[in-house]
């Protein structure tokens, strides 16, 4: 964890390549395209809940980019800060110390969204 990351410009660049890799190999980021879709398709947990949980295996699995989607996704879907924190200290019982320097960079990237969401608004 830094506190100089800055999850907008994260995401941002992450999508510049993933935009390559689909040039590149299409075949392969088409599968995983499907995939995302069919796991948060509309089904018995609602999309929020989906999100949390996504943001929770991002924040366990120590991915900036995942902690940057997912948090972005959140604030899009109307999370609240305190959910999202809620799911956080969930991470921080599950995963430890690990978790909880992630979970701390999940909530810098939820609030970095949620002003950014506000200007635009």
């Amino acid at each position: 964890m830094t506190p100089d990351k800055d999850y907008p410009a994260i995401i941002a660049g992450i999508g510049a390549y993933t935009a390559e890799l689909r040039r590149t190999v299409p075949p392969v980021m088409q599968g995983f395209g499907a995939l995302a879709r069919a796991a948060t398709a509309p089904g018995s947990v609602d999309a929020k809940t989906k999100e949390l949980i996504a943001l929770a295996i991002g924040v366990t699995q120590r991915c900036d980019g995942c902690i940057g989607f997912h948090g972005k996704a959140l604030v899009d879907l109307g999370a609240s800060r305190d959910e999202v924190a809620e799911v956080l200290g969930l991470c921080v019982y599950m995963g430890g110390g690990p978790a909880l320097m992630y979970a701390a960079d999940a909530l810098r990237a939820y609030d970095q969204f949620a002003v950014a969401s506000a200007h635009a608004a």
